[in-house]
Formats: C-alpha cells, structure tokens, sequence
C-alpha cells in the first residue's frame, strides 16, 4: 500500500467519481458539482474555488480543503507558423509530463459534393490518456518512454480544460500519448465528464483509439455508447503487426476481429481503421489487398497515416507519395473502402503523428500527434 505521502493532498475537482463520493458523504447535493466545473472552465486561471457563486457553505469548507480547481500546470505552448496547430505541454502533481495538441482546420477550405462547405474554423483536442505507453510500437516516439503512469480522470479533463484558454474545442480525440483502453476506467470517467455540462461535448465528435485491447473493447459500446472508435491496424496480418506492433502478440489478430465484428453488430458505428505507411514494410498492393479482405464484411473508414519518422533511431522510412497514392488506389477503386490520407499538421512544432513524446528536464518536447483529415468530415 502506498504510503499517505505518496498520496497528492489535493484532487483535481474534475476527478469526478472522488468530487461525487465527497459531496454526497458530506450530505451535499451532487447537482451543484457541474456548476464548479462551469466556474473553472470560464476561470482557468484561478487559484482557489472560493469564488464558486451559490454553493452551499460546506461546499466551500470540502472545495478548500481536498480540492484544487486543476492539479496540473500550463508549462507552455508552441504554435506552428500556419497557426493551425497549437501544442501544450502540461506538467502533472506528480512530476511527469503530457502533451495536448490543437489542432484547427477550416471547413470552407474544403469542398463536399463538388460545392464549398460552409462553417468556418473547427478545432479538435488530441489528448494524451498515460505517461508514457507499454505498447512499445517501433514506429512511435511515445513507446520510446516507457510506461510511467496513469492519469486520473481529472488530469484527462484537465487537457480540456487549459485547451479552452487558446481555442473553442469541438472534437476531442484520445490519439495522443498512451493507450487508453489500458487506462480504461479513467478514460470511461473523463468522457462521461466531457460530454455532459458544462463542456457538452457531442459523443459523436470524440473518437478512442486504440492498439486493439480486446477485453475492454468488448464493454466499449456498453459503457461508451455512440463514442467513436479507431483501431490502430498497421497491418494486413499478424506477423508484419508482431513486427512493428510487439504488443500484437498478445491480440491475436483473427481474435481482434472476432472483437470487432461484435461491437459492430451491437453498435451499428462505423469503425476507423487506421494504418501507417512504412515504406517496404506495410505499403505494396498486396498489402492493401490482403487489408480489404481483413475488413470486407465491416463498415469502416481507412486512415492511411504518413510516417514521422521519429530521429536517427528509427529503422523506418516514410512510404512514396506514388506508394501511398497506389494503395488508396486499391481500397477505394477496387473495393469501394472509403479511405483517406491524413492531412499531417504542426510538423514545424513537431506536432505530427507518432512523435509524441515528451522530453524532460529540460522542457522542450519532442513531439505531438495529430488526427484524420478532420473527423467530422468522416462520418459524411
């Protein structure tokens, strides 16, 4: 058992499972707790939540004495010269360190059946869910850390919360550092949390993804409904995914699609899937055969990911534009895969896919994460 200084003192007013069990010992009303939330949303600078207003007076006494409005810091933000991208790095109660990134891309910019798409300016959150991640894939930068810990659900809103300072967030993805599924109930908990008051986040724009842990897929959909889910695939078969992917071994690939043939069928979500181009390793047409008979009787979207490669130790090279062309190619032409190639941003702040990793003591990081072309125009 940890000894009670390795305890934090204060817990993050958003761990929301402690704030709810407090309140109720202390016989006070849990209806008051998203109205704390909405004060250190609107005040993500304050010390204190004294100036909660309309709180019972033993509200204030628990609030000051076992919580803090946020139990991690704002340590800085790098921003790319196109300002699409920002990145966050956020210093943690116990020392470690994540990152976040903003990511904003212009609906306008775009075209859907042929005419302009009307909207403006939409900004998606790339949250990180672990310090550091035990899945070990030789092609990330995160897997290069370690596993060093969990974050509480608290921590996992508290992203949200120092994102809001710099843009309105609209999507939230859990595509940064970690693998969330093995942080499961701190990753049921923060959603619950995100898209209810007052951050109001629609399920439909928050996305999971994930290396394929099929026992927690099994209960995705019953404790997550309408939350979409993203399978990090990388591969047509079992041993290419063993090979870049170590963790694979412990899910068998023909299990993880047994996994996800049921949630489908429960669900009725469409899955996305995707898939890093390693040049030599995963991108000829055979691969992408092989890819589209794996996912013949699913409903998906197909995320071809331009690989980052993550310094002088990396034993991968980016596929060719012409490889990664040939292979949409097949998906799309031939077997009618809906499938896109992700749109990298905030590479001048190394704020791309598969870099993510965090880079201490000197606080520079290494690295960010970024999303699918943009995630709403998915599920048109």
């Amino acid at each position: 058992m940890a000894s009670s200084s390795s305890r934090p003192s204060h817990r993050s007013v958003f761990d929301a499972a402690y704030v709810r069990a407090e309140f109720e010992t202390a016989g006070i009303s849990p209806h008051f707790i998203p109205l704390i939330w909405k004060y250190v949303l609107q005040n993500p600078r304050c010390a204190d939540l004294d100036g909660v207003p309309s709180l019972p007076a033993a509200a204030y006494a628990l609030l000051r004495n076992k919580f803090r409005p946020t139990t991690s810091t704002l340590t800085a933000a790098a921003e790319s010269k196109d300002r699409t991208t920002t990145k966050l790095l956020i210093r943690l109660q116990n020392g470690e360190s994540v990152e976040a990134v903003i990511m904003r891309y212009d609906s306008r910019l775009g075209k859907y059946d042929g005419k302009t798409r009307p909207g403006g300016v939409r900004s998606t959150l790339c949250v990180s869910s672990q310090v550091g991640c035990k899945m070990g894939c030789r092609f990330c930068a995160t897997g290069t850390m370690g596993f060093k810990s969990n974050l509480t659900s608290g921590e996992i809103v508290e992203q949200m919360v120092h994102a809001s300072r710099y843009s309105q967030i609209r999507n939230i993805v859990f595509m940064g550092m970690g693998e969330p599924l093995n942080n499961y109930t701190a990753l049921v908990e923060a959603i619950q949390v995100l898209t209810a008051s007052p951050f109001q986040i629609s399920p439909k724009r928050v996305t999971v993804s994930t290396v394929g842990i099929i026992h927690s897929i099994n209960k995705f959909n019953n404790d997550l409904p309408n939350i979409n889910l993203a399978v990090s695939l990388h591969a047509p078969d079992q041993d290419i995914r063993c090979h870049i992917m170590p963790a694979a071994r412990a899910f068998p690939l023909a299990k993880l699609m047994n996994a996800l043939q049921s949630y489908q069928s429960v669900s009725k979500q469409t899955i996305f899937i995707e898939y890093i181009m390693l040049d030599g390793v995963n991108d000829q047409e055979e691969h992408a055969h092989q890819l589209c008979k794996l996912l013949e009787t699913f409903k998906v979207v197909v995320n071809l990911i331009p690989f980052n490669p993550i310094g002088s130790s990396s034993n991968f090279k980016t596929s060719s534009e012409q490889n990664v062309k040939k292979f949409q190619k097949v998906l799309r032409g031939i077997y009618g895969i809906r499938t896109t190639v992700r749109q990298e941003m905030g590479q001048d702040i190394a704020g791309a896919c598969g870099q993510l990793v965090v880079s201490l003591p000197d606080e520079r990081s290494a690295g960010g994460a970024t999303l699918l072309s943009d995630i709403e125009d998915l599920r048109l």
